[in-house]
């Protein structure tokens, strides 16, 4: 199997200001973690940017920038989207085939949001995933905190059976790619 890393959302207007998402320094380093091991098996790595419509995640704003102290490579690859699901109008899917990926390891923002959503449709097409289980993070909402978002995507995406394949959850201290 051929493993590709998947970072999901880490832009600037994220990871500071009002919005922060939880932890997102230490976060920012365990991917970085993550994806240097990636690198370092010449597996791929793709970062994943949302854009929105003005005032909140513009292409090309501040806020639209991949996180400071994220390290990328000029190897990388880039997908631009428009919803919580990064497969959907993109080339993701075309891209991962073109590179004889067979599964995926994920990491990012927001839990709740991209990375829930594009771990689901990654089971839907096929893809076994691993799931950083301290490489997402929330900001958390009116009913649940940041680390209670975390925890229940960790439980909850390991237990879809229904797809096929399934998500294992592993931490950045313990994964190998």
């Amino acid at each position: 199997m051929t493993s590709a890393l998947l970072i999901i959302d880490v832009q600037q207007g994220l990871c500071e200001g009002e919005g922060q998402a939880f932890e997102s320094a230490p976060l920012i380093a365990r991917i970085n973690t993550v994806a240097q091991k990636m690198r370092s098996a010449g597996l791929p790595v793709v970062f994943i940017q949302h854009e929105s419509g003005p005032g909140y995640l513009e292409h090309g704003s501040a806020a639209w920038q991949l996180a400071r102290g994220l390290h990328t490579e000029p190897a990388d690859h880039l997908v631009r989207k428009t919803t919580p699901d990064s497969f959907l109008k993109t080339d993701l899917h075309a891209w991962l085939q073109a590179q004889g990926v067979t599964d995926l390891v994920i990491c990012g923002m927001h839990t709740e949001f991209c990375v829930d959503t594009t771990t689901r449709r990654a089971l839907a097409m096929g893809y076994p995933v691993r799931l950083v289980e301290d490489g997402h993070t929330s900001a958390g909402n009116a009913v649940l905190s940041a680390p209670q978002v975390i925890a229940h995507h960790n439980a909850t995406l390991t237990n879809i059976s229904s797809f096929g394949p399934r998500v294992r959850t592993v931490a950045t201290e313990n994964f190998k790619p």
